[in-house]
C-alpha cells in the first residue's frame, strides 16, 4: 500500500471516529506521523460537517 492510500484510509478513519463520538486522542498514529495529520483532518471534518460524508 502506498502513502496516498494510507492517508485516505487514515482520513476516513478519523471521520468515522468523530461521527462515532470518540475522542480525538483515540488517533492510532504517532505524533510525528503524516498519517496523524490525515486522521485529524478527517476527524475535524466529521465533527464540523454532520451532513457531509466521505463515503
Amino acid at each position: 500500500m502506498g502513502f496516498r492510500e494510507d492517508a485516505v484510509r487514515a482520513r476516513h478513519a478519523g471521520y468515522v471516529a468523530a461521527r462515532a463520538g470518540r475522542p480525538v486522542t483515540d488517533c492510532p498514529h504517532p505524533a510525528d506521523s503524516l498519517l496523524r495529520m490525515a486522521w485529524v483532518r478527517g476527524y475535524a471534518t466529521g465533527r464540523s460537517s454532520p451532513s457531509t460524508s466521505l463515503n
